[in-house]
């Protein structure tokens, strides 16, 4: 029996799992007892197309986080999964939007989540994995934003030669996710899953002091100064005036839309999102969190994040889902929490913004991909099919729900 079979056999044993005769694609789900109290497993298993997760085991999965959430049971996600169903387009990201998100007010219910991992975790997976305060590994599994085709891709490399293959083992496997966060750990057949279990579901450490011990991984990053700008989209979008200071790919200010004030950060200027960038995000949300306004502005101008091995080596994954989860402290203290996309959006920067969201918005014209052409390519083997929709498009798969003209075309 190979390993993530072994871990994935200990697991069931460890809480006498009961499994449900239904099964939706790649997700299945049951329950079982841990010291005599019920407790709940999903699993997203490998069964065909890489374990990728469409938009039917979006919908069941949401359903059992909410579930989660409602009867505060602990809840067991496995996921053995390369991410969202990329042939499924737009459906799959609108459908990754929604578990997110209830995956996020689960856990900030106070339901507790333990995540067990088999081969692959990949993209939205390996968001969904850092709901959790802990992950249990396989000593098989590989786990990143951007799976080897694409890092290869974006490296212009094969991801069949041997020496990119190295680098890229060196940098996504179970071991090394263990020595780079404290909350990964690796399962070797004499551990006690069972043991493991309890003290991850007793681990109360808070989401802001998650995000503060990320910081020592981009120390040597430089931050550069947010200086003040004028920006023709916000002047369009705050009618009753802003101020606006932008640097490094990051936006902060406030400003005034008809009688509301509201405050805003963004992530804006194309370049994809690092682990540095998306922490400094976080940490803009975070500060807004301690005083928070009535109104908060997302915008998001970025249609993916980085595939770059330097930002995977430090688990860009945990910095990426890392963005969510001020964004829903602000929400539960009573802040109106909305995302505007100003020109382009997707992948897994789009779900960690637009998860928390109460609204999305698109500016007239702007983009939502599941990921550019390129990665989609380097996925599916050929180039991306799917043409820009017009806005209805966007709202029926649920990845937004309003268009902002704003004078910009004849008859706005």
């Amino acid at each position: 029996m190979s390993n993530p079979a072994a871990l994935l056999e200990a697991l069931k044993k460890a809480i006498a799992f009961e499994p449900h005769k239904d099964r939706v694609g790649n997700l299945s789900w049951g329950k079982g007892t841990l010291d005599g109290k019920p407790v709940r497993l999903a699993l997203v298993e490998n069964r065909f197309a890489s374990g990728s997760i469409g938009h039917a085991e979006a919908d069941r999965l949401a359903a059992l986080f909410k579930i989660a959430a409602r009867e505060k049971a602990p809840t067991i996600l496995y996921l053995d999964s390369a991410g969202a169903k990329i042939s499924e387009g737009l459906k799959a990201l609108g459908g990754f939007r929604a578990v997110y998100r209830a995956g996020l007010e689960a856990v900030s219910s106070g339901a507790h989540l333990a995540v067990v991992l088999g081969v692959n975790c990949f993209g939205g997976s390996s968001m969904l994995a850092h709901l959790a305060p802990r992950r249990l590994f396989s000593p098989q599994t590989k786990l990143a934003m951007s799976g080897p085709a694409i890092l290869a891709a974006a490296a212009g490399m094969d991801a069949l030669d041997e020496m990119f293959r190295a680098m890229a083992d060196a940098a996504l496997i179970a071991s090394a996710r263990a020595k780079a966060s404290p909350g990964n750990y690796v399962w070797e057949p004499a551990m006690d899953v069972g043991a493991w279990l309890r003290e991850t579901f007793a681990d109360a450490t808070d989401p802001r002091a998650r995000h503060g011990a990320l910081a020592p991984r981009i120390a040597k990053e430089q931050s550069p100064p947010l200086e003040a700008v004028q920006r023709q989209d916000l002047q369009r979008i705050y009618d009753g005036g802003y101020e606006a200071h932008e640097g490094g790919g990051l936006l902060a200010g406030k400003g005034k839309r008809g009688e509301d004030e509201e405050a805003f950060i963004g992530l804006v200027g194309h370049k994809p999102v690092g682990a540095a960038r998306a922490w400094r995000f976080a940490e803009l949300a975070w500060k807004l969190a301690e005083h928070p306004p009535a109104r908060v502005e997302v915008y998001l101008d970025c249609a993916s994040h980085s595939p770059r091995l330097e930002d995977e080596r430090i688990v860009l994954s945990e910095f990426i889902a890392g963005m969510s989860r001020p964004l829903v402290a602000l929400r539960l203290k009573g802040s109106h929490v909305g995302l505007t996309i100003l020109t382009q959006a997707g992948g897994g920067v789009y779900v960690a913004l637009a998860a928390p969201a109460s609204r999305v918005a698109t500016l007239y014209g702007a983009e939502i991909q599941v990921l550019p052409g390129a990665a989609v390519a380097a996925i599916l083997g050929g180039e991306n099919p799917d043409a820009v929709p017009a806005f209805e498009g966007y709202k029926e798969a649920g990845v937004a729900e309003e268009e902002l003209k704003l004078g910009l075309v004849k008859g706005a």
